[in-house]
């Protein structure tokens, strides 16, 4: 079997996450940290790529890695236009989006331009896979209740994708021909329907539909969603802000941790004061499982259970009591973006898919 090393870059914040893999197996897996004060010299987030790339393309050399030998690289998409989901060559019109920040201003939205950046210079071909403005909903989907709002499909594209595949493989099955419901629960969560290889419906993990998660409210009642947003209390950016950042499991506790914290840990204490809030957490994902199953009528292969709230025993198992009538439960614990991202690559170097081009879609 013939071997490619794929370099893969996942950007957040002051990090850029990188790999580098011989097809499926990873050769080297590294966080690189920024200087901070550095990043706040940019102008914008996307004018960081050039100094990313080259912060990457020294820890390669440094690290002894003969870059001739790559055959391709891989960046985590960003904010783009609506699009299927697959894996996309990397083009102008994509490129020229990004710098504009037309969809917004995210890391995310380096990894493309930082993917460009290192492979034309080696002249190989550069890529993004399933990021997280893949749309495939049903027309049916979309309609919200209320025409100047339309249902937006913004959820963990990468890893639901990503885990379906793994999922329908162990099934017997090609993604493309299985019926699952997957749920990842994560600092977002998102639970989408996959009907033969299309997410036909799904929560928007961003902004507020589905259930509440760690930081985040999910959907709420909207009558007193807007007296709060008219009490005077907040600001526009000041609400936006409470509601994806201060919201959520964190907002119940009497101290909220900083940062992540460990779910298992705080089921497994005695008489703790916070129960009520992680079963309501497990409550409102099963209830989202419950629905996704009549999108599709009852034909559930599987129930997917996967990010890094699927490592909690005892959380899993209060969502399993509540849905493992419906269909059969499988984990997979954490996100593996840099793995999803490879093998997304792999598919297109082995011919097994044919590469998109961004821009062939219209909105």
């Amino acid at each position: 079997m013939r071997k490619y090393r794929i370099l893969v870059i996942n950007p957040r914040a002051a990090v850029t996450e990188i790999a580098l893999y011989e097809n499926e197996v990873p050769i080297i897996v590294d966080d690189l940290h920024h200087d901070y004060n550095k990043l706040l010299e940019f102008s914008s987030i996307v004018a960081q790529y050039k100094y990313r790339s080259d912060e990457i393309l020294s820890y390669l050399v440094n690290k002894g890695i003969n870059l001739s030998k790559l055959a391709a690289v891989c960046g985590r998409g960003g904010l783009l236009k609506p699009i299927d989901g697959g894996t996309y060559s990397i083009n102008a019109a994509m490129q020229e989006e990004l710098f504009a920040q037309t969809r917004g201003e995210h890391p995310s939205n380096l990894g493309a331009l930082i993917a460009y950046e290192i492979a034309e210079h080696l002249e190989i071909p550069s890529y993004i896979v399933d990021p997280v403005v893949v749309d495939e909903m049903d027309d049916i989907a979309k309609i919200s209740g209320y025409p100047s709002i339309t249902r937006k499909s913004v959820f963990h594209a990468l890893n639901h994708k990503a885990t379906g595949r793994r999922a329908a493989m162990e099934l017997g099955k090609k993604y493309e021909e299985a019926h699952l419901i997957i749920a990842h629960l994560g600092d977002g969560i998102t639970i989408g329907a996959h009907a033969n290889g299309k997410v036909i419906d799904v929560n928007n993990g961003l902004n507020g539909e589905g259930p509440f998660s760690l930081e985040r409210c999910g959907t709420l009642p909207h009558g007193d969603l807007v007296d709060l947003c008219y009490s005077g209390k907040f600001t526009y950016e000041e609400m936006k802000h409470q509601l994806l950042y201060h919201s959520g499991v964190k907002s119940y506790l009497s101290k909220a941790p900083e940062g992540s914290f460990d779910i298992e840990e705080e089921l497994g204490k005695r008489d703790n004061p916070n129960i009520l809030i992680y079963e309501a957490l497990a409550y409102q994902i099963a209830k989202e499982i419950g629905s996704a199953s009549t999108v599709l009528f009852g034909k559930v292969d599987a129930i997917i259970l996967t990010g890094e709230l699927a490592f909690s025993n005892h959380f899993v198992k209060l969502i399993m009591e509540r849905v493992n009538w419906i269909a059969d439960i499988m984990i997979y614990p954490g996100e593996n973006e840099r793995q999803s991202l490879a093998e997304g690559v792999l598919r297109v170097l082995r011919k097994e898919e044919r590469p998109k081009e961004y821009g062939e879609r219209e909105e």
